[in-house]
């Protein structure tokens, strides 16, 4: 079995969390970090088991970067 590192932001909405992999903008949610991860993991491993190869291609992001950055407010 092959696999993939991917990057996942997980943020609060409301009374759960929504994690979200940016290189293939798929996302799922859940009532905690864990349980957003875990269904977040199980929507990826659902999505590589059905795609077709053009559209993991398409999807596939190869450079994503999280920073931070300072603008003037007010």
């Amino acid at each position: 079995m092959n696999k993939m590192q991917l990057t996942v932001m997980i943020e609060r909405e409301g009374d759960g969390y929504v994690a979200l992999c940016s290189e293939l903008d798929i996302a799922s949610q859940g009532a905690t970090v864990e349980e957003a991860k875990a269904n977040l993991a199980e929507a990826l491993e659902l999505f590589f088991e059905t795609a077709d190869p053009s559209e993991i291609e398409r999807r596939q992001s190869s450079e994503v970067y999280f920073t931070t950055l300072e603008v003037a407010v007010g």
